[in-house]
């Protein structure tokens, strides 16, 4: 699996960016996918994670101000992000981890090893 992301950018405090993951293969072998972002000097840490079947969970830094979301093939997640300080700059990073277990859409089984993945990063810089 290669995911791509991107959208990142500059923009003012208060704008909005929208970042897109796509990842490569099928969608029914994806399981949740999500974002993470690292600052300057900072460790890596989680923004918003959407599962299989879209249940969200968000860093309390952008909880009201991010959604994440995930395209119908399930191979591509986005993040809104609105409302944006300059504290959320940082090298966004998209993740997906992979079933153990999935079918294609004939309906035939593909035993793989779970395993994550991870994109590249998009910078976003928020200026004040």
């Amino acid at each position: 699996v290669q995911l791509q992301a991107s959208g990142g950018g500059l923009v003012q405090a208060g704008g909005s960016l929208r970042l897109s993951c796509a990842a490569s293969g099928s969608g029914n072998s994806i399981n949740g996918m999500g974002w993470y972002r690292q600052a300057p000097g900072k460790q890596r840490e989680l923004v918003a994670t959407i599962t299989s079947d879209d249940n969200t969970n968000y860093a309390d830094a952008v909880k009201g101000r991010f959604a994440i979301s995930r395209g119908n093939a399930k191979n591509t997640a986005y993040l809104q992000m609105n409302g944006l300080k300059p504290e959320d700059t940082a090298v966004y990073y998209c993740k997906a981890d992979t079933k153990g277990l999935y079918y294609l859409d004939d309906g035939t089984p593909v035993v793989q090893r779970p395993m994550d993945y991870w994109g590249k990063g998009t910078l976003v810089t928020v200026s004040s």
